[in-house]
């Protein structure tokens, strides 16, 4: 079902460890950009770890990928863990904002499920600690699959097939919310990337990259300011950021209720980020691009006025979009089901 990558194989081959780049990658960079690629430990993924009380077995994983494009679970069967998180396009989706049960439309755009078990919290608001609870959140939320919990597992109960699936995961029949979230949660560990090109020009392929792509890290390891929130092999500080939006949506406050945190959000991964438009919580930005535009020089491309002062100029925001375009992993082999318990 599904081909594990080792992206750690790419550096072990160098005979490198993670986190430290080839001479090959330093060489290419001024020497300024190669100390601070030295220190910012952009390696491969390592491998993904699994909670001490949800260990991965074969049966969960199949029970959690049927449990996640199964329609059923959600209040008026139109909708899956798929629908907003599909594997066509890079387990995310298109629309700007998520589309729940009677065409009700959620405030904020979905992030792909692609690599999520390097994640630390969840959410853009990051109001879940695991991916077992945030499984359970879309279930119940009334604009996503709209399915009450007792609802939920009175229905799976009645469905004689799925019977056989949670004995071979957890020992019993049980229907309950906690192994749901556990099944679904051990599939979603296996939806994971293979090596980028970044990848293997950090472990000594100097052509992996374009001399674009080039130019392009050279600025984001120094006047383009990325670092201190993209770093580690994950890209992310797994921290919050202003938005530097003035939409309703205030982020992690409603979470929290400090003031501090008034339009904060989740600070999302780099990794395969151009495989998934839109971009920001509200899927307000359809391009790379422009996405890169905004958080470099905080105005829209369509708002620049001929006096703006940028601090990247058009140019510099195309090498940079390249550069982010090599951080495209290979995608999992995946076979979705063709049938679902009866």
């Amino acid at each position: 079902m599904f081909i594990s990558f080792g992206c750690g194989l790419v550096l072990a081959a160098a005979g490198l460890s993670a986190g430290e780049p080839s001479p090959a990658a330093l060489q290419k960079l001024s020497p300024r950009a190669a100390k601070a690629l030295a220190s910012a430990k952009l390696g491969p993924l390592g491998a993904v770890a699994h909670p001490a009380d949800n260990p991965s077995t074969p049966a969960k994983v199949e029970l959690g990928r049927l449990l996640y494009f199964d329609t059923r679970i959600s209040g008026d069967n139109t909708i899956s863990c798929a629908t907003c998180h599909d594997p066509e396009v890079a387990w995310a989706e298109t629309d700007p904002t998520s589309i729940g049960i009677g065409h009700k439309k959620g405030p904020r755009n979905s992030p792909t499920v692609l690599d999520s078990a390097y994640y630390q919290v969840f959410f853009w608001d990051g109001r879940a600690s695991s991916l077992e609870e945030q499984a359970l959140g879309p279930i119940e939320n009334p604009i996503e699959m709209g399915m009450p919990m007792g609802n939920l597992l009175g229905k799976l109960d009645q469905v004689a097939g799925y019977k056989p699936l949670f004995k071979s995961a957890f020992g019993d029949e049980k229907v309950t919310a906690d192994r749901i979230a556990k099944a679904i949660a051990c599939f979603e560990r296996t939806v994971v990337s293979g090596p980028s090109a970044f990848d293997e020009f950090l472990a000594g392929k100097a052509d992996a990259l374009s001399e674009a792509q080039v130019r392009g890290l050279e600025l984001f390891l120094t006047k383009a300011g990325c670092m201190p929130c993209h770093r580690g092999p994950f890209l992310t500080t797994h921290q919050y950021r202003s938005s530097n939006m003035t939409d309703a949506d205030l982020g992690r406050f409603d979470v929290t209720k400090d003031p501090a945190d008034k339009r904060m959000f989740r600070t999302p991964s780099l990794r395969h980020v151009a495989m998934t438009p839109p971009y920001f919580h509200d899927g307000s930005e359809p391009s790379l691009e422009g996405a890169v535009f905004f958080r470099a020089n905080n105005v829209r491309m369509q708002d620049v006025k001929p006096d703006t002062e940028l601090r990247l100029t058009a140019s510099e925001v195309k090498d940079l979009t390249r550069f982010m375009e090599s951080l495209n992993g290979k995608l999992p082999a995946f076979q979705p089901p063709t049938q679902f318990p009866k």
